[in-house]
């Protein structure tokens, strides 16, 4: 088999692996039956139509005709629900500022009866409420209808075990405040043993589970059992471990109990977007959760006990429904075995003449050189695309998602390509030197002061000089490859167990490879198509992380570690055959068309109808200055907002509008309209307290600082955590309306405190100039087309 033949094979194959394991399922086309024992994917389609009719916020009318339809569906499968009502409160500290959320939620409470009611309950979890503007039909209407078809599903296999407690919170969007309530207050809280919580992060995809909560030795290997086609392992738990977002599950953790929390994040542009519809909601990602959901649900409701706690586990999907786990110290057998297959090859090649020593080095150098010119390259090609980095100023490469993942996927290929035809030939160093340092410098044109393509720049000219130079052969420069494989694998292992398996598995498969190749010395046929199996599955199983981690995490050079992983499986394959000067051709064409992909997406229009440029607008008035500006929060105007700002002739420039914005905001003047007396109070209590009163509105956001330190804040009847310091400005924002708010405050003596409030209203006001039509390539974001009152006011005591 001709390698060229063989690379190909092998490509092709770990791009089918990948499709595979990667793609959500097709949603079998069955008719509604409400006595299947399995998940029916048409009953849940049915809620999340009703449930995301359209936008229903924490504290909406329409949030309320939501918590009504779903009664009536919990009352229908005999879960005699009952409404949590209270305020959800959350307190923390960002950096050196003090926050406080809070909002008037209802959570719908309901249970199914086991056959032992004393046994610890399962609970399954989501919420109901979406951000404003987006009917929120993957978040989370879809989490709440499979939550729902569970339960059905579950009634239809007979009585369970154990109790089922069906947790259906409110004002999850705002901070998680439904949640908060339930597990603060409910006395069904202390009776959960185990929970599942649905959430998502767009709105297509396979389901993932990506979070367990400590101590999940002994819950994995009963999802392994269960689970269906699982997009899940344990470094995306460690991961989000790290990471500062927060779902419902987070507050049930933090309570002590453990569980599985899952999400889809395909399609994340329609992620808190009004495009948010179960017209572009992926039928087949409703299908993936349920039947993940149903099979650990159905698994855990009719076990007679409960996984315990036991030291967390090592895991990962493989191929199809396996799932393999072990505990943290199996990941030094995996080592030992790649580690002894690696041995082993390396004994049976060693006699080679195409052995060299020095070639190990190179090897090594040359691997390293991928991982770090990878990283340089595709932190690059996201400057490059001109798009900035956050949440919003994501969305230009959102709206083309599949052509900018296309674009990484190429370059990181062509990447990958390169490495062995260029340590197959000489005088290749000076070049490559010089490509890392152009590559640092472009990363200063495109992206400004980079410190991180500075430092990736000048790592990769230094491995770039050092590594390559004479012409290596195969065995010695895939032993060095080898090894660096285990030089990390067994640091991981030893400091982080949960992340080492990504490194000693593919390690593992290549070490097989090497072993039965002789590291590489014999390359027949059969020796070869069996290296070509082992890449496209080793291969195919990395572009699942690939794939996945590109869309969870906004940092493209991340990536260049699952390339160099590759080059384990690969880089045996595409050594250079007998027309080593056509060697670097495949690599060459890949990163000139990946090249051209990033340039088309600088440079085309990525807004269409179905991909709306998102837009927000504000009417904002100060009721102390008189003033009336128009307001956008965007941080790079769209050409529209541009023309809604200039409407009345006014000049647009940055303004600090806080409590408003935590930054300043575009604004341009307006016509004052009528404004009415001031909304938000100061006063002090008979028992020395301060109080702070405001008018009912959607939004109230406000700063307060006082010059004495605060010993305790209480929202209505809440108290919070915090306790803020003299001359600390401490900052809340409460949702949902429609009732007035009261804040009372507990000095630790006499002094003075300052309120700057802002209160949204999401209308526009009728005397004000209407804003112009939206295009359909446009659509208003968020609390966009609101009117929003500022001022301030104090009080001394």
């Amino acid at each position: 088999m001709g390698r060229t033949i063989a690379l190909a094979a092998a490509l092709a194959g770990a791009m089918l692996v990948a499709w595979l394991g990667a793609r959500a399922p097709d949603p079998t086309v069955v008719p509604v039956d409400l006595s299947t024992t399995g998940f029916n994917t048409p009953i849940a389609l049915l809620d999340i139509r009703r449930i995301a009719a359209r936008p229903h916020p924490i504290g909406s009318p329409a949030n309320a005709a939501v918590r009504d339809y779903l009664i009536g569906r919990m009352t229908s499968l005999d879960l005699q629900p009952a409404v949590q009502a209270g305020l959800g409160l959350q307190s923390n500290t960002y950096g050196k500022e003090a926050w406080i959320v809070g909002g008037n939620v209802e959570n719908i409470v309901g249970v199914l009866p086991g056959k032992d009611r004393s046994k610890p309950a399962l609970a399954l979890m989501a919420h109901y409420d979406s951000v404003p503007a987006s009917p929120g039909a993957a978040d989370d209407a879809t989490g709440v209808a499979v939550v729902l078809e569970v339960v059905r599903a579950l009634k239809a296999k007979g009585t369970p075990e154990r109790d089922v407690i069906v947790i259906l919170t409110d004002g999850e969007e705002a901070g998680l405040l439904g949640a908060r309530l339930f597990f603060a207050e409910h006395p069904l809280r202390k009776r959960i043993g185990l929970l599942i919580n649905l959430e998502s992060r767009g709105g297509g995809g396979r389901a993932n589970m990506f979070q367990t909560g400590p101590g999940n030795g002994a819950l994995i290997p009963v999802f392994a059992r269960s689970a269906v086609r699982p997009i899940s392992n344990s470094l995306a738990v460690f991961l989000y471990s790290q990471m500062p977002n927060d779902t419902d599950f987070t507050v049930s953790k933090d309570a002590g109990i453990r569980g599985l929390n899952f999400a889809f994040i395909g399609r994340q542009f329609d992620y808190h977007s009004p495009t948010s519809t179960l017209a572009n909601l992926d039928r087949g990602s409703v299908d993936s959760m349920g039947q993940q959901a149903l099979a650990a649900a159905s698994d855990l409701a009719f076990a007679e006990t409960l996984p315990g706690k036991a030291p967390d586990a090592v895991y990962s999907g493989t191929f199809g429904d396996h799932v393999l786990a072990y505990p943290a110290w199996g990941g030094w057998i995996a080592l030992l075995i790649a580690a002894g297959l690696i041995g082993l090859g390396w004994a049976r090649g060693r006699a080679s003449e195409d052995f060299k020593w020095p070639d190990v080095a190179r090897g090594a150098g040359a691997a390293l050189f991928l991982l770090v010119g990878a990283a340089l390259l595709l932190h690059m090609a996201r400057l490059a695309t001109g798009v900035e980095f956050g949440f919003m100023e994501q969305r230009p490469l959102l709206a083309r998602w599949s052509l900018w993942e296309t674009a990484l996927a190429t370059l990181g290929l062509g990447a990958l390509l390169l490495g062995p035809g260029l340590l197959a030939r000489p005088r290749t160093r000076l070049w490559l030197a010089g490509a890392g340092l152009m590559g640092g410098l472009l990363c200063l044109a495109f992206g400004g002061w980079d410190i991180k393509g500075v430092i990736l720049g000048l790592a990769t000219a230094t491995l770039g000089y050092g590594a390559f130079g004479k012409p290596a052969k195969l065995p010695g420069a895939w032993l060095g490859v080898l090894l660096t494989g285990l030089t990390v694998g067994t640091v991981l292992q030893a400091m982080l167990p949960a992340v080492a398996f990504l490194v000693a598995w593919p390690l593992a498969l290549a070490g097989l490879g090497a072993a039965a190749s002789l590291m590489g010395t014999r390359m027949d046929r059969s020796r070869t198509a069996g290296l070509v199996l082992l890449a496209a599955l080793g291969g195919g199983w990395l572009a699942v992380f690939f794939h996945v981690v590109s869309q969870g995490l906004d940092m493209p050079e991340i990536l260049g570690l699952y390339l160099w992983l590759g080059a384990f499986l690969v880089w045996p394959l595409a050594w250079p055959g007998s027309m080593p000067r056509l060697s670097l051709a495949p690599a060459v064409v890949l990163l000139a068309l990946g090249v051209a992909l990033v340039g088309v997406v600088r440079f085309s229009d990525p807004w269409t109808p179905r991909h709306p440029q998102a837009t927000t607008v504000f009417h904002v008035r100060d009721i102390d200055t008189g003033k009336t500006v128009l307001a956008s929060t965007e941080s790079t105007l769209s050409p529209w907002t541009r023309k809604a700002l200039e409407a009345e002739g006014g000049k647009i420039n940055k303004q600090d509008l806080r409590p408003f914005g935590r930054r300043p905001s575009w604004a341009a003047p307006a016509r004052p309209g009528s404004m009415g007396p001031p909304q938000v109070s100061a006063y002090r209590l008979p028992d020395g307290r301060i109080g702070v009163r405001t008018a009912p509105y959607r939004v109230v956001a406000l700063d307060i600082r006082s010059t004495a330190a605060i010993g305790l804040v209480q929202i209505d009847r809440a108290v919070s955590t915090l306790k803020p310091k003299a001359n600390e400005w401490v900052h809340i924002r409460l949702v949902g309306g429609p009732r007035a708010n009261q804040i009372f405050l507990t000095p630790a003596g006499p002094g003075s405190v300052d309120v700057r409030f802002a209160l949204v209203e999401e209308s526009w006001p009728t005397k004000a100039k209407p804003l112009p039509p939206r295009p359909s390539d446009v659509m208003p974001f968020d609390l966009s087309d609101s009117t929003v009152t500022t001022g301030k006011t104090t009080l001394t005591w």
